[in-house]
C-alpha cells in the first residue's frame, strides 16, 4: 500500500562514508566499510537479511494502493493508447527516481527519506521531506477512509437484501466512517507498537489480486449497454459508441489522469527502508528489485484499467468498485471484494498513521521520552482531520487529483532530484555533467507536472461541471 513501513529507520545517525576505490558504481555496498578482517553490518546497527524475492514483495505492496481503483476512470478519460504511455512514462520515471534515491543514499550512507533531506539541506530540508510524506500519507489515509464511506453502505445494503438506498443512519457513509474509526481504528492505533498489524500488509495485496480477478472475470459476464437497475440513472438515449474503446481522448477529466498514476506508484519513502533489509545490499541489485516491483505493478494496473474500462466505458466512476452496484447491488463476487478491500483498507489506516505520529513527535517533540499524552493525543487530531476531511469532500477522485498532483510528484521527481544534485559530490560529478544535468531536468519535470496539474483540476473544479462523479 502507499503507506510508511513500520521499519523506517527515521532516528538513526547519518554516518559519513568515503567512497573506495576501484568498486564499481553499481556494485557499491550502501554503507562502505573498511576490510579488517572481522565481520561488519552493512549498517551501524543492522545487518540486512530479507531475500531478492521477499523485498520485490514488500516494496510491490509499498506501490499497491488505493490508487488502482481510479484506474479505469483514468483510462475512460484518455483512451487506451494515451493511457498506456502515461503508465509507462510514470512507470520508467518511477525507475529513474528510485536510481537517483539509491545513489543519493550510497554516498552517505543514510536511509531514510528525511535524513537525505537533512543532509542535503540541513534541517530545513529534513522538516521539509517529513512534511511531504506527511501529507501523502493524510493523503492515502482519506482514500482509504473514502473507500469505507462509500463501500460498507453499499455491504449493508446487500446483507439487508436491498437493492435501493434508504435514509437510515445505519446507511449514510458519513457515519459509518466515525463509527469504524472510533470503534476499530482508535484503538488499533493507540497501541505502542504496530506488531501484528504489519502482516496486513500482505493481506492488502491479497485483496488487490482478488479484485484484479474479478474485474477480469467480471468483463466477460456484464453486457454493454449496461441494463441498470431503477436506483440508478443512466442517460435513456444510447449512443452509437457507448461500447466501443476509445484509444485517444482530451475531455475535462483527463487532468486528473496523470495525478492518480502518481499517487499509484509512489513507494520512495519505503526504497531505503527496505534497501536496509535486504541482504547483501548492493545499488544494483536494489534497482533490479525496484524495477521487477515496478513491472509487476505496471502489468497489474494496466490489467485492471483496461478490463473495468472493457465493461463500462464511458459510465466508468472514479471508485471502480462503487460502479458495480449499478449492474447488480447484491452480486455475491462483488460483496467479497468489496469485503475484502474494506478490511484490507480499514487495517491499513493505523499502519499509515503511526510514521506520521513518529515524524510529528520527532519535529514538535525532539528527544522527548514517549509519553501516552502525546502518543493519544497525535492520534486522536489526525483520525479527526481526516475524518473531515473525507466527510467535506465529496469525491475520491478529487483526493487522487490533489495527492497526485502535490505530494507524489514531491516524493517522485523533485526531491530525488534535488537530493542527488546537493548530495553527490561535485568532484565526482560535476554540476556540468550529463547525470546532474539529467536530475535537474528531471526536478524541472516534476515542477512542471504539479503546476500544470493544480492548473487544470482548479479550472475543473471552477467550472463545477460534474463535481458529484462518484460520488455516493
Amino acid at each position: 500500500m502507499e503507506m510508511e513501513k513500520v521499519a523506517n529507520g527515521n532516528h538513526h545517525h547519518d554516518v559519513e562514508v568515503p567512497l573506495e576505490g576501484g568498486i564499481p558504481p553499481e556494485e557499491e555496498k550502501f554503507l562502505q566499510h573498511k576490510s579488517d578482517g572481522s565481520k561488519h553490518t552493512q549498517f551501524t546497527d543492522f545487518e540486512g537479511k530479507t531475500s531478492f524475492g521477499m523485498s520485490v514483495f514488500n516494496l510491490s505492496n509499498a506501490i499497491m494502493g488505493s490508487g488502482i481503483l481510479g484506474l479505469s476512470y483514468a483510462m475512460s478519460n484518455t483512451g487506451i493508447v494515451l493511457f498506456l504511455i502515461l503508465l509507462m512514462c510514470i512507470a520508467c520515471l518511477s525507475c529513474y527516481s528510485i536510481h537517483l534515491l539509491l545513489t543519493s543514499a550510497g554516498v552517505v550512507g543514510i536511509r531514510a527519506y528525511e535524513q537525505l533531506g537533512l543532509r542535503a539541506f540541513g534541517h530545513p530540508g529534513k522538516i521539509l521531506a517529513a512534511v511531504i510524506i506527511t501529507l501523502h500519507n493524510i493523503g492515502a489515509m482519506s482514500s482509504y477512509l473514502f473507500i469505507v464511506k462509500s463501500e460498507l453502505p453499499l455491504v449493508i445494503q446487500a446483507f439487508l437484501g436491498q437493492t435501493s438506498t434508504s435514509n437510515d443512519w445505519f446507511m449514510n457513509g458519513n457515519y459509518l466512517i466515525i463509527i469504524v474509526t472510533v470503534c476499530i481504528i482508535l484503538p488499533l492505533t493507540l497501541m505502542k507498537h504496530l506488531g501484528y498489524l504489519g502482516y496486513t500488509s500482505g493481506f492488502s495485496l491479497s485483496c488487490m489480486v482478488f479484485f484484479l480477478s474479478s474485474v477480469i472475470y467480471k468483463r466477460f459476464n456484464i453486457a454493454c449497454p449496461l441494463e441498470v437497475f431503477g436506483n440508478y440513472s443512466v442517460s435513456s438515449v444510447i449512443q452509437d459508441d457507448t461500447c466501443t474503446a476509445k484509444f485517444f481522448t482530451i475531455n475535462q477529466e483527463t487532468a486528473y489522469t496523470i495525478p492518480i498514476l502518481a499517487f499509484a506508484f509512489v513507494c520512495h519513502p519505503e526504497v531505503l527502508p527496505i534497501y536496509t533489509e535486504l541482504s547483501n545490499p548492493t545499488k544494483r541489485r536494489m534497482q533490479n528489485i525496484g524495477n521487477v516491483s515496478i513491472l509487476g505493478m505496471f502489468v497489474m494496473y494496466f490489467l485492471t484499467a483496461i478490463f473495468g474500462y472493457l465493461t463500462f466505458y464511458g459510465n466508468t466512476e472514479a471508485e471502480l468498485l462503487h460502479t458495480y452496484s449499478k449492474v447488480d447491488p447484491l452480486d455475491t463476487l462483488i460483496l467479497c471484494v468489496r469485503l475484502a478491500v474494506l478490511v484490507a483498507v480499514t487495517l491499513t489506516v493505523p499502519v499509515v498513521l503511526f510514521p506520521i505520529r513518529r515524524a510529528l513527535l520527532q519535529l514538535l517533540f525532539p528527544g522527548k521520552p514517549f509519553h501516552w499524552v502525546r502518543h493519544i493525543a497525535i492520534a486522536v487530531c489526525l483520525l479527526f482531520a481526516v475524518n473531515l476531511l473525507v466527510i467535506l469532500v465529496p469525491n475520491i477522485r478529487d483526493i487522487f487529483g490533489i495527492t497526485g498532483a502535490t505530494t507524489a510528484p514531491s516524493l517522485i521527481f523533485i526531491l530525488p532530484g534535488l537530493f542527488y544534485i546537493r548530495i553527490v559530490p561535485t568532484d565526482r560529478e560535476p554540476m556540468k555533467s550529463r547525470p546532474k544535468i539529467q536530475a535537474a531536468c528531471f526536478t524541472a519535470l516534476g515542477f512542471v507536472f504539479m503546476t500544470m496539474s493544480l492548473t487544470f483540476i482548479g479550472l475543473d473544479w471552477t467550472s463545477g461541471e460534474k463535481r458529484s462523479l462518484g460520488g455516493h
